[in-house]
């Protein structure tokens, strides 16, 4: 019984020598929306994400005070009346890469990132394109997709509806270097 302990045990030790994680602590997240009215335009560069290219998991988080706007009214409207961000600090986005993917091949491959998203407290399974591309050892990932306030229960007063997209388009760039 010792052996086949002690067997589990380095089993799991060794895979966890050999696993190949690939880390970014600069994730940069952009979203934008226009109507005739108003432009909504925010960023952030203080993304984290992970890629284990072993069993291509994917996770990224961003603490959604960390995207600024071009307004400062624009932003704490953001924060305070529809993100709620005291209440709810963090976007996620977890899952897995689907694809014929080969992190030691360099060079552009197309994936899709499937797994559930949660803005706002609320989960929703998606499915987004992304664009990775291996070079000098580290992965280089990208996505453009939309999100949809309405799908994270973000409640628009009917005063500013019109000036707010239905869609933001959603931009992601990450760097992920080899841990």
């Amino acid at each position: 019984m010792k052996r086949i302990i002690l067997s589990f045990v380095l089993l799991f030790s060794v895979q966890g020598i050999f696993a190949q994680k690939y880390l970014s602590r600069e994730v940069y997240l952009k979203f934008y929306g226009e109507t005739p009215l108003e432009t909504i335009e925010a960023v952030t560069n203080q993304g984290s994400g992970v890629i284990d290219a072993e069993t291509k998991k994917i996770a990224f988080q961003v603490l959604v005070k960390s995207f600024t706007f071009e307004k400062a009214l624009m932003q704490e409207h953001f924060n305070e009346n529809y993100i709620e961000s005291d209440k709810f600090p963090k976007a996620t986005f977890r899952g897995t890469l689907e694809g014929d993917i080969d992190f030691n091949k360099t060079g552009k491959q197309k994936a899709m990132a499937v797994g559930t998203m949660n803005i706002h407290g609320v989960d929703k399974d998606m499915s987004v394109p992304v664009e990775i591309e291996v070079k000098d050892g580290e992965i280089l990932l990208s996505s453009v997709f939309m999100l949809s306030p309405e799908d994270f229960n973000i409640e628009i007063p009917s005063v500013v509806r019109d000036k707010i997209a239905k869609e933001m388009e959603t931009t992601l760039k990450a760097q992920l270097k080899k841990q």
